[in-house]
């Protein structure tokens, strides 16, 4: 005896499904730039919702982590217009605003028409505002919308609401027809040639109004004008048999539903909050955001939510990397190729871009952790509004054809109308501004304490430091040498350590003691934080044992360490001067190559180093510097 199956397969449903899945794929890499790599797991997990969702018996729940302007949200957006779910889809942000108290998902999915078991989408966004556990890490009272962990849990959404409204409708009509039938005993027993107050028929029916609050409560069958035509005693025994039978209790079942939940877990992505920095290579901000997994999101998570309520975010994370100076490159790339195009379909006039005014959108638009909203804007800053100005110039004496170019001595965006006028406008970035405002003095002492940096880092590490600058947009001059991560071993701890003290020893030796300036504030206040932790915690000082921790139950006077912690950092700095000291010709050279140009690449300072007889090598932003352990185990026989 065979068995039927439940559910039929038809193949050529299946090829056409995947089919299509594999064009929005192609669609959407080709209007999203830098997350190829998002688009590819995101298609793969829904593949199973989208071409068989009979066989769900939980929701398919996505999770998408990243920084703000990485394309979250419009990723999510266009793969439902492409997948043609618009009508199927509601995109909520849960909040713990006081004007949403008494709010629930429940209700906002019969709002929605999708608490009908058919397969939909749904967009949680700005997950991290709906946190359940306060900044000091104590539970919160929160009684909004926490139907939301049910619907995570297994896919179902359970009546309250409906259990209310439905023993109301009971009563109500219950007590109705009791009213009734005691009226309609009463005419039986008067006179016959009584007068009576006929009952009007028309208010015996239920109404329209009522009719569709009954049809969503009790899952009638019918439309609403055929119940709303119906009597209200017929009303009330459909309503005891549905009751009877308990089904309308039944939890709204969501195990067909795709579950997307976004957010932005500055937890997660450490250097989220360097929001005002256009100056650190966006390949840097790359390679952090890469070393970021499932384990950091989730205890960045477990900062926000309760464990439970972690465990129910599933393990289908998607973690958006931060964009790519490549990334960066291809977008202005892209949106000036638009700006051509639609002036070609528009006027009919051809416009040439020069590679230098894409520059210049680089470097006064992109702040890597803001993602691709701030290129937008320069764009239509220095593109799109100049590009008016001269178009009118072009239309009023009939050029048709526009080269557009940007010279950085002068400053000047400039215009060669078909080869025969050429419209010259002053333009300044508003960053490149910012960069320029700082003064030559400031500039110099910048240069020299970020040589200094560089210098110690080159001399111990034999690496050269990522990025090295001495002019950057603050309004407060400045500048930086990023370093590779550095594993915390004993030794790398004293090198780190020197490499802080270099910049204010450098500004000592070229400018004297008396102009140190306060900028290596920062750098001490590391470097004794570091010897602390030294001597304190790690217990690599020989002359102490024990853990001197500054809390605890069993904590110890910490002052017993301070003599061995001042003389460490005399010692240190000593040691670090008497090394700037022998390379002062190689440190001075540096700096003035810095001032000159106010950032050096990294074979700039190779080739500089060369002349004074050092070999510093490159390596890129994904390094770690770390000693040759698995060599060190082998060596032993």
């Amino acid at each position: 005896m065979s068995i039927q199956p439940k559910i039929q397969i038809n193949l050529e449903e299946i090829n056409q499904k995947r089919q299509r899945l594999d064009t929005i794929k192609a669609e959407l890499k080709n209007e999203f730039i830098g997350i190829d790599y998002i688009i590819d797991e995101l298609i793969n997990y829904i593949q199973i919702w989208f071409i068989m969702p009979a066989i769900l018996t939980r929701p398919i729940i996505i999770n998408l982590w990243g920084m703000t302007g990485v394309g979250k949200t419009d990723l999510i957006r266009k793969l439902v217009t492409k997948l043609q779910f618009q009508e199927r889809f509601v995109e909520i942000e849960l909040s713990n605003s006081e004007h949403s108290w008494n709010y629930n998902v429940a209700t906002m999915f019969e709002s929605n028409c999708i608490n009908d078991g058919q397969p939909a989408i749904v967009l949680f966004d700005e997950i991290q505002r709906f946190y359940t556990i306060d900044p000091e890490g104590k539970p919160m009272n929160n009684s909004r919308a926490q139907d939301f962990w049910e619907l995570l849990s297994d896919g179902k959404l359970s009546k309250r609401d409906s259990k209310e409204a439905i023993d109301e409708y009971m009563q109500r009509y219950l007590y109705a027809t009791m009213q009734r039938q005691k009226r309609r005993a009463k005419i039986k027993e008067l006179p016959v040639n009584a007068e009576i107050e006929q009952e009007d028929e028309e208010d015996l029916t239920v109404g329209i109004w009522e009719a569709n609050n009954l049809k969503k409560a009790f899952d009638l069958e019918g439309s609403v004008l055929d119940i709303a035509e119906m009597k209200e005693e017929d009303i009330l025994k459909i309503m005891q048999q549905k009751r009877d039978k308990k089904t309308v209790y039944e939890p709204f079942d969501h195990s067909k539903t795709l579950i997307i939940i976004s957010g932005n877990l500055d937890d997660a992505y450490s250097m989220a909050n360097e929001t005002g920095e256009a100056d650190v290579d966006a390949d840097i901000f790359r390679a952090y955001t890469e070393k970021i997994t499932i384990v950091d999101i989730k205890n960045a998570l477990s900062k926000k939510f309760k464990p439970e309520q972690v465990a129910r975010f599933g393990n289908i994370h998607l973690i958006y990397r931060s964009l790519k100076k490549q990334d960066f490159n291809q977008l202005i790339n892209q949106e000036i190729r638009k700006i051509i195009q639609k002036n070609k379909e528009h006027f009919g006039v051809d416009i040439e871009i020069s590679p230098n005014i894409n520059q210049l959108i680089y470097q006064n638009g992109v702040f890597p952790v803001q993602g691709v909203r701030p290129v937008f804007s320069s764009i239509t800053d220095i593109v799109e509004s100049n590009l008016s100005t001269i178009l009118f110039e072009a239309f009023t004496n009939n050029y048709m054809h526009i080269k557009m170019d940007y010279n950085f001595d002068t400053q000047q965006i400039t215009a060669i109308l078909a080869d025969k006028k050429t419209v010259s406008l002053p333009y300044i970035g508003k960053i490149d501004k910012i960069r320029q405002n700082n003064l030559p003095d400031m500039i110099a002492n910048i240069s020299v304490h970020e040589a200094g940096h560089a210098l110690v880092y080159g001399l111990l590490l034999g690496l050269v430091p990522l990025q090295l600058k001495s002019r950057v947009a603050s309004s407060y001059a400045t500048g930086f040498s990023f370093p590779h991560l550095l594993h915390l071993s004993k030794s790398n701890i004293i090198h780190k350590i020197k490499i802080y003290l270099a910049g204010g020893i450098a500004e000592e030796i070229v400018f004297g003691e008396d102009h140190i300036t306060i900028s290596h504030a920062y750098d001490r206040e590391e470097a004794v934080s570091l010897i602390m932790e030294y001597i304190r915690k790690y217990g690599f000082d020989s002359n102490f044992s024990a853990y001197y921790g500054q809390s605890g139950a069993y904590s110890m006077d910490t002052s017993v360490t301070d003599w061995s912690i001042e003389k460490m950092m005399k010692n240190l700095q000593n040691e670090t001067k008497e090394l700037l000291e022998a390379n002062k010709d190689f440190l001075i050279a540096l700096s003035k190559l810095l001032f000159e140009k106010g950032s050096l690449l990294s074979t700039e300072v190779v080739e500089m180093a060369k002349t004074f007889g050092y070999d510093f090598g490159i390596k890129d932003e994904n390094y770690l510097l770390l000693a040759p352990y698995e060599k060190i185990l082998h060596e032993f026989r």
